[in-house]
């Protein structure tokens, strides 16, 4: 299958996209790497976020993979490991000001959709099931209150960062604005989504609560099949 899982930051996709990965034996993309890693590459380059000439030239030139080691799934641009460079606060804002070029979205649409040509995969982002796989199999949103989004940001940031609290919770409202509001590919769930509030739940207990779903689909396929070959 192709699955979906998307969401505002601060909602869990990314431990919870890695275990449900685990568990089917898929391969996990983490998308927003990808848009880290354009303005990880415009930022070293003094590209503007809103120069759409130099970001397409930018783009041409882009290497991005993923490697699988002992550390986990990681960001190549080339032969450069970029992994660390994308994880900080400063790296969020400006991938979503990225993110919303149109010369950026058209290169990473096709990124993406060749990465699920073979299927079995989890695709984290925040429009897969809307824009970029929108005949998934199976799509999840997984959401959460701002508060709880930002304490959990907050606590994986681990000195990493010197950013307070507070400064997390004004950069995730920003960044939730600017995702919910662009014009191209905004933040929402796809309308067959399965919704899922992670507030209250584990990471163990979400990836149960869409390995539930997946057990359902699969079902009703042979079920499908069955019926068909009667």
């Amino acid at each position: 299958m192709v699955i979906t899982i998307d969401g505002p930051a601060g909602a869990g996709k990314t431990t919870v996209s890695r275990g449900l990965a685990d568990r089917l034996g898929y391969r996990y993309i983490d998308t927003g790497a990808l848009y880290r890693g354009v303005a990880l590459a415009a930022r070293k380059k003094r590209i503007a976020t809103d120069d759409d000439i130099g970001l397409e030239a930018l783009c041409r030139d882009l290497r991005l993979r993923f490697i699988r080691n002992a550390d986990g799934c990681r960001l190549y641009d080339g032969d450069d490991d970029i992994e660390d460079q994308i994880r900080t606060p400063e790296m969020s804002m400006l991938a979503s000001a990225i993110s919303a070029r149109s010369v950026v979205r058209r290169f990473l649409l096709d990124v993406q959709r060749q990465f699920g040509r073979e299927k079995g995969a989890v695709f984290e982002g925040r429009d897969m099931g809307t824009v970029v796989f929108p005949d998934a199999d199976l799509k999840f949103f997984l959401e959460a209150p701002l508060e709880v989004r930002a304490r959990r940001r907050h606590r994986e940031l681990n000195g990493r960062s010197d950013q307070s609290l507070d400064g997390v919770l004004k950069d995730m409202q920003r960044r939730d604005h600017n995702d919910q509001t662009r014009v191209l590919a905004p933040l929402k769930p796809a309308a067959d989504a399965v919704v899922i509030n992670s507030e209250n739940l584990t990471a163990d207990a979400v990836v149960e609560r869409m390995m539930m779903e997946i057990k359902m689909l699969e079902a009703k396929l042979r079920n499908h099949g069955s019926t068909e070959g009667s």
